[in-house]
């Protein structure tokens, strides 16, 4: 099963904001989206980092709730992971586990073509492993 195979699923929608957002709007984003995490994007749409409820936290830990009017450009993970349409899910389930996150945007040919998680990874594979039993339970019950 590929990543390919959880966005034609989920779908292909991206929630992205300005780096010049205040973190609580982007807060209201992900409430509102009942999401995890955004893309940050510049004017001209090209991703930039991520910002995730974790960063939020982080940022609120360190400088308390007066944070929530600083910009998503300071607290922003840069140097963001990413995967392909073609990556298969055990590799992007292992990446993530490895690299400690929860949410990677999907690039084909440098543009971001979606935005998959952990939960959506997990999904997956589960319903692919249910199908491998039935297979099996099927194969075993007309042999």
């Amino acid at each position: 099963m590929y990543v390919r195979n959880v966005l034609q699923h989920k779908g292909h929608d991206i929630i992205s904001v300005a780096p010049d957002n205040s973190l609580q709007e982007v807060a209201k984003t992900l409430r509102e989206n009942k999401i995890g995490a955004v893309l940050v994007c510049e004017k001209a749409g090209r991703m930039c980092g991520v910002l995730s409820e974790r960063d939020i936290i982080i940022a609120i830990a360190k400088h308390g709730g007066v944070i929530l009017e600083g910009k998503v450009a300071e607290f922003m993970t840069e140097g963001v992971y990413t995967c392909s349409l073609d990556d298969e899910i055990k590799t992007v389930m292992e990446q993530m586990t490895r690299r400690r996150v929860r949410h990677l945007p999907v690039v084909e040919d440098g543009n971001v073509v979606g935005m998959i998680s952990i939960g959506d990874v997990v999904k997956q594979r589960m319903a692919e492993t249910e199908a491998e039993s039935e297979a099996l339970k099927t194969y075993i019950t007309t042999a």
